[in-house]
């Protein structure tokens, strides 16, 4: 396909944190099956000199497509970055405590928006930015990114339509993730519950997401499967045919800073009984290339590897155990890779918002707002069990 038949999507880049830099490098890198040209238009930091090494670095300096022309604006506010028309969309990379506040900020003057995960604090704050997003007319989707991959497609067509490993009934997922609480400094997004302190919010929900894709078919996901998502488009009205399960939960926290560090939570889905166990902490890591999750079905199983929850790799699948013999493992049915590298895998999410701008549309079919408030109804809940409360809560 030729540039001239590909829209194109102008971006404007708020903070230069890391998840900022992962995105950036995804869409300047040079892409010879490109669905959307992608154009680094402006970048917004908190300083000067971090938004010139940004540039330097992800952009000056990296492996770009020469055809892109990426010479973005550097503004030392996030205003200027909402304001300048130049900017098609809008991405935000800042702490999901300040969503709420950068999201509202964009879309009152009238841009489009890609927001990272967590999309706010809570569910209520996620339905008032809906609500403001459906007066101003303008495209707004959270930003996670694991729903877009190609993978999550594979998987689920092989777990719903050609059912490889029978019915599904339960899926376990885990996220390490080690930090010293002891040992940051005290301006840490890590230990400030305004800005979200805590595994949950930060790396817990991609073990959510795991369970809610492998055991709801009607969850919205690339691919596939068609959504069965009835999001309305704002304000109190926002719905979702997907079910919402019921949840039990437990947390735990780090003493001296009363930070969660860990969160262990069940969610059942009344209708078929299929059970999620979910789990995130911060006071342990793993490797690369370990096993985070498996999805089990009635005539196997699927073991899914990669980096974390949210950089998944490769998935396995297996006929069911029947031995009882320590270590006897099955023979393996199949086996698929995806590499991260060129891309990360955040070049999928934002192929999709800029084919959804071109055309019209304000929400993702694979984020819609619905979607995105039941997700954080259920992160709510296994806070209020777990007795996490941030102020905006209050």
């Amino acid at each position: 396909m030729s540039d001239s038949q590909i829209p194109t999507c102008r971006w404007g880049i708020i903070t230069v944190g890391l998840i900022s830099s992962w995105f950036v490098a995804d869409l300047v890198a040079p892409r010879p099956d490109a669905k959307a040209k992608h154009v680094i238009q402006a970048i917004g930091a908190s300083s000067e000199q971090k938004g010139r090494d940004f540039i330097e670095k992800y952009i000056t300096d990296a492996d770009t497509d020469p055809a892109a022309n990426h010479n973005p604006t550097l503004y030392s506010s996030y205003d200027e970055v909402y304001n300048d028309p130049n900017v098609d969309c809008v991405y935000i990379g800042s702490p999901h405590g300040l969503h709420y506040r950068d999201l509202k900020n964009a879309i009152a003057a009238g841009k489009n928006v890609l927001c990272e995960k967590a999309f706010t604090i809570n569910a209520r704050e996620a339905r008032e930015v809906f609500a403001l997003a459906k007066e101003k007319g303008v495209y707004v989707a959270e930003a996670m990114w694991l729903r877009h991959r190609p993978m999550i497609r594979d998987i689920r067509k092989q777990i719903y339509e050609d059912k490889v490993i029978g019915d599904v009934f339960r899926t376990t997922c885990d996220f390490r993730m080690g930090l010293d609480f002891s040992t940051l400094d005290k301006n840490s997004r890590h230990l400030i519950h305004e800005l979200g302190a805590g595994s949950l919010l930060d790396i817990g929900i991609y073990p959510l997401t795991w369970a809610m894709l492998t055991l709801d078919p009607s969850t919205p996901a690339e691919g596939g499967l068609k959504s069965q998502s009835k999001s309305q488009g704002g304000g109190d009205d926002l719905a979702t045919s997907s079910e919402q399960p019921a949840v039990l939960a437990s947390q735990t926290f780090a003493p001296g800073v009363n930070v969660e560090n860990s969160t262990a939570a069940i969610i059942t889905y009344p209708s078929t009984g299929r059970q999620g166990v979910i789990t995130s902490t911060m006071k342990t890591s793993r490797g690369p290339g370990h096993h985070f999750a498996t999805i089990e079905g009635t005539n196997g199983f699927i073991e899914v590897e990669g980096g974390a929850p949210s950089h998944p790799t490769k998935f396995t699948v297996y006929p069911k155990w029947t031995s009882d013999k320590p270590g006897d493992k099955p023979k393996a049915l199949a086996s698929y890779e995806y590499p991260l590298r060129p891309y990360q895998g955040f070049i999928y999410e934002a192929d999709n918002a800029a084919l959804d701008i071109a055309a019209g549309r304000k929400e993702s079919s694979i984020m819609p707002w619905g979607e995105t408030v039941r997700v954080m109804e259920i992160m709510d809940e296994i806070r209020k069990q777990g007795g996490t409360v941030y102020p905006q809560d209050k």
